[in-house]
């Protein structure tokens, strides 16, 4: 971050506050030249190095924000504000490296829409005006929030701070309202449909949690069934990946109930994220070895870190368990999703939504980079 704010202040803010204030000096001695204030600071021979270096600098900026979008994306999935989406790593050494297909996609038809339905840059300028200016007011508000809840900061040096940010930031908003009916709209309508998708996929997340812990079977409950009357069991281990880590899997006790066997070893696993960045190494994983040859496993991972299954159970090898991703069955819970009428605070609409977006999301086997071979699902309905 030291490096970010040097090369901030001592160089991008001065040359933004030179920029701004020339511009303002030439519209002062030329009104004329309101057309196009930034060009017409340069003489007439710099207009051609003027424009290179303006889209060298767009490309620059563009790149920033697809990888931004990237970041983002990810982050989102790993909060559970997002379906699970196709990631492909990029770098062996750095992990923030990634390249998510679908995004790139998504901005480059999005892009391309915007320049022919606007056709112009000075057309797209009210697009821009809404979204930046809201933008800045938004980041002002979070920016309280973050301060009061997470740094502990006093209440009137939160509520002073943020009131002097956000009375610069609605003057320019405000400014821009006229522009909303000329494509300042577009932002908006873009900004709301994300918003809907992403607490539509949080508030369906819930519900299907919510069901599934109705129907979780206590662990304790379970071992003392199976040592009353012992079921077949075969060589072999057994993974169960699982989001609940006191309850007995749905996809243990719908394979019991229909083939009437467990594995030898059957290890209990489950991949917990957390509301911060990075866990630390001493707190990535538990483990406990249970009765009948179960052990539970929990991984940890903070919103900036990629699951691994392979990586998970290496780490557990240290703690004493041996196993082998490649040499062992994995057992993944399968949803079909029921939308329903009637549901209070989740409207139809809402229901077949989440179920198109669970329906599309990736597959777990590829989110957490189990061996393809080795996954058998279990499914079940759950209605919404």
């Amino acid at each position: 971050m030291r490096p970010i704010r040097l090369s901030w202040f001592s160089v991008v803010l001065v040359a933004l506050v030179l920029n701004y204030l020339g511009q303002g000096a030439i519209l002062l001695h030329d009104p004329a030249s309101a057309a196009n204030p930034f060009y017409a600071l340069a003489p007439s021979w710099a207009l051609y190095p003027m424009i290179a270096l303006a889209t060298a600098a767009a490309v620059i900026a563009s790149q920033a924000l697809i990888s931004g979008m990237f970041s983002l994306t990810v982050q989102a999935v790993q909060l559970g504000f997002s379906p699970r989406l196709q990631v492909e790593h990029t770098s062996a050494s750095h992990m923030g490296q990634i390249f998510v297909s679908s995004i790139n996609w998504t901005m480059m038809l999005g892009s391309i829409g915007l320049a022919i339905g606007f056709g112009s840059s000075s057309a797209l300028a009210a697009a821009y005006g809404i979204a930046v200016t809201g933008t800045m007011a938004i980041t002002s508000v979070l920016f309280g929030i973050v301060a009061w809840t997470r740094w502990k900061w006093a209440p009137w040096r939160v509520v002073g701070l943020v009131t002097a940010f956000l009375i610069i930031d609605l003057a320019f908003l405000f400014a821009n309202v006229a522009k909303i009916a000329h494509g300042g709209w577009f932002p908006l309508v873009v900004g709301g449909f994300l918003f809907t998708l992403m607490i539509t996929w949080k508030r369906g997340r819930a519900l299907v949690g919510e069901r599934l812990r109705k129907s979780v079977r206590p662990l304790s409950v379970f071992m003392k069934a199976i040592a009353y009357d012992p079921p077949t069991r075969v060589a072999g281990t057994a993974i169960f990946m699982t989001g609940n880590v006191e309850g007995v899997p749905l996809a243990l006790l719908h394979n019991l109930l229909h083939n009437k066997v467990l594995h030898r070893r059957v290890i209990l696993l489950s991949m917990q994220f957390e509301q911060r960045p990075h866990v630390p190494e001493a707190e990535r994983l538990d483990y406990a070895e249970l009765d009948h040859g179960f052990h539970r496993i929990v991984a940890r991972y903070g919103y900036m870190e990629e699951p691994d299954v392979n990586e998970v159970l290496a780490r557990a090898e240290a703690l004493g368990i041996k196993v082998k991703a490649s040499e062992s069955t994995f057992f993944l819970g399968r949803e079909s999703l029921i939308p329903r009428r009637g549901k209070k605070g989740f409207a139809l609409w809402r229901q077949r939504l989440f179920a198109f977006m669970a329906r599309n999301a990736q597959p777990a086997v590829n989110y957490f980079r189990i061996p393809p071979h080795r996954v058998i699902e279990v499914g079940q309905q759950i209605e919404l």
